[in-house]
């Protein structure tokens, strides 16, 4: 965001990134809108992030003086007309900046510094090397405004060039390779009322190796039960079609009846398991009460759902019971508070809660006298998470420094998955 720079929510993707070794593409959104200098903005991603960056576009000017683009992959200009449906044939070749024509398109002062910034950036930042994105070693940098798709083409034909090829997966059992015969994929992502007319919930799944069909029976490992689907969807944005048939890489949409969660597992019949999404300790903590006594069913239906969506996380605390929801971002709770009265029919309110941060708990010997004690003594800071894991909620750096000193044999994650 070129107002506000790096923001939380980034970090954290970026982390789960690192984690699965993904090569990265940033994005700097916004540019139609004043903010923060663009090299300033390349720095903070480098600093932040700890990410090695080198631009393949590039703006020209911001806010109200924003020219467009200048595509350094493709030495093309896109300008800017404020028109959200621009044409590839709008775009203009450009093979030498010291041309003229430059400055009949932009004029004088913005194609000068157009000139000496692409120079800065050939300088600085290395050139663009394939290989190097693709073990993660750097990051290609595209601006643009998203919300009138401009600078987006650019990213996408790039993208279409230099993306990686499906990858292996590590289920639990072994490794699964994408070129394999055999279908499977894994839930990653669950989505309810997508169409509230219809109340529909839908759970996208990634292929990981062989082809998924329409109407063909595929193994649900959780519950090990065979399942068939008649109408998987393909995305596109908002657009959305039936497909008959999907490939490695591929994500498809299915209907869902309440039987995933993310994490599950599809197959022809080989059972395997894929390691689950990871989850990270929240930033905010606060209890959700019920506003209305006589919708508690609708609540609790409504909580379950958008929590597995990963909207937030569900905390119940072990010493009374009270549901704890965490987030990474304050303006979550709105959104939750929302979705609840307008999908589910019910209202909640919420209580500040001082937590500093949430910990997984995982002892190397659950009937050890110092696990005990630490269950004793920190009973009313532990809590169960969805997934029915023990969470110790620190009330502040000290008390977790405290308590890592005193319990050394317990191991404190700040991850769901380890």
């Amino acid at each position: 965001d070129v107002a506000k720079g790096v923001e939380e929510q980034t970090e954290k993707l970026v982390e789960v990134c690192r984690m699965r070794n993904i090569p990265m593409i940033v994005f700097i959104n916004k540019m139609d809108r004043e903010g923060k200098d663009a090299f300033d903005l390349l720095d903070e991603v480098e600093q932040k992030l700890g990410l090695s960056v080198t631009p393949l576009s590039f703006p020209i000017g911001m806010g109200y003086d924003f020219k467009g683009i200048y595509n350094i992959w493709e030495k093309n200009i896109n300008l800017f007309s404020g028109d959200s449906r621009k044409n590839i044939e709008d775009t203009i070749e450009i093979s030498d900046l010291k041309s003229p024509e430059l400055t009949k398109l932009v004029g004088e002062k913005s194609a000068n510094t157009l000139r000496e910034e692409i120079e800065l950036v050939e300088g600085i930042y290395p050139p663009f090397d394939k290989d190097a994105y693709l073990n993660g070693q750097l990051q290609p940098v595209f601006f643009g405004s998203a919300l009138n798709n401009f600078g987006v083409r650019e990213l996408l034909d790039c993208f279409i060039e230099i993306a990686p090829k499906p990858r292996p997966k590590q289920s639990e059992e072994r490794l699964v390779k994408p070129e394999e015969d055999k279908f499977s994929g894994f839930v990653f992502k669950i989505h309810a009322n997508m169409d509230p007319n219809h109340r529909d919930r839908l759970a996208f799944v990634k292929i990981v190796s062989g082809t998924f069909e329409r109407n063909k029976p595929y193994l649900h490992v959780r519950h090990g039960k065979k399942l068939k689907f008649s109408s998987p969807n393909a995305f596109f944005a908002e657009k959305k079609e039936i497909v008959d048939i999907s490939y490695a890489g591929d994500i498809v949409g299915l209907h869902d009846t309440g039987n995933f969660k993310i994490g599950d597992t599809l197959t022809e019949g080989e059972v395997i398991n894929y390691k689950g999404v990871p989850s990270f300790s929240p930033e905010h903590f606060r209890y959700i009460n019920n506003a209305d006594p006589l919708k508690s069913k609708q609540l609790f239906k409504g909580i379950d759902q958008l929590m597995d969506e990963g909207v937030a996380q569900l905390f119940t605390l072990e010493l009374n019971g009270r549901k704890v929801i965490g987030t990474v971002g304050a303006l979550q709770y709105e959104v939750i508070q929302y979705r609840l009265e307008h999908e589910y029919g019910a209202k909640c309110t919420y209580e500040n809660l001082n937590v500093y941060k949430a910990c997984w708990v995982d002892p190397k010997d659950s009937k050890s006298e110092e696990y005990k004690d630490f269950i004793r003594v920190k009973q009313r800071f532990l809590a169960k998470d969805k997934q029915n894991q023990l969470v110790f909620l620190a009330d502040s750096h000290f008390s977790l420094e405290m308590t890592q000193q005193k319990y050394p044999s317990l191991k404190f994650h700040f991850t769901s998955e380890f």
